[in-house]
């Protein structure tokens, strides 16, 4: 993707920490010729190695899904984690008042992972494990966080039939954070601001403004 200077995130826990928040993932692969794009959500495995120095994503999608048996293996596979992301108004920045030299644009964050994609097709327990670890990872903090074991065991047994397994080692992982960096400071507080006052229904907005005051230009 494009990546102005200013704009570029290379510090991996950061990277980590945006998937883990927004694990829905666009995965991009490469069947029958044709690029193909499918919304999953993801777990991450941040524990690196020399195969794959960024961790590893693990998720599972329907049988009937053809990913998994006609991505093209020769190819890597492209995952899109979008985080939050909202418009921003001229209208906030200082400097409209002092020349008008202003154009509205958009914020956003956004993480890139590339790899090899291998299917899991009748590993029952990287399966079972894998339904378990993405489960507790958006029930954990719940009050009475649901498991998988609460469902009976015949039926999750059937339901396992019906899905198999993905793992994508990450050779590549890149982050983007787009949140005002190359504006100067009157009008990164402006952002902020308008953000916090008058979000419109902009249902990011808040995340947006924390972003953008805490990630100033000296931080790039």
């Amino acid at each position: 993707m494009y990546q102005p200077r200013q704009f570029v995130v290379n510090d991996t826990a950061d990277l980590h920490a945006a998937m883990r928040a927004y694990p829905l993932g666009s995965l991009i692969t490469f069947q029958d010729g044709e690029l193909v794009a499918d919304e999953i959500p993801f777990l991450l495995d941040p524990t690196p190695s020399a195969e794959h120095p960024n961790g590893v994503l693990k998720a599972h999608v329907a049988r009937a899904n053809p990913l998994w048996q006609k991505h093209d293996a020769s190819k890597q596979v492209l995952v899109i984690f979008k985080g939050p992301q909202a418009y921003v108004s001229p209208s906030w920045y200082a400097t409209k008042a002092e020349h008008g030299k202003v154009v509205p644009t958009w914020n956003y964050i956004v993480v890139q992972a590339s790899g090899g994609l291998v299917q899991k097709d009748g590993d029952t327990a990287w399966l079972r494990a894998q339904l378990d670890a993405l489960t507790h990872s958006q029930e954990g903090k719940r009050p009475a966080p649901w498991q998988v074991s609460d469902a009976p065991e015949d039926y999750i047994a059937q339901t396992m039939k019906a899905i198999v397994g993905i793992e994508i080692s990450i050779r590549s992982l890149t982050g983007k954070w787009k949140v005002s960096q190359n504006q100067p400071a009157a009008n990164r507080e402006g952002v902020v601001r308008g953000l916090t006052e008058h979000p419109h229904g902009l249902t990011d907005a808040a995340a947006v403004a924390l972003a953008v005051r805490d990630r100033s230009p000296a931080q790039t």
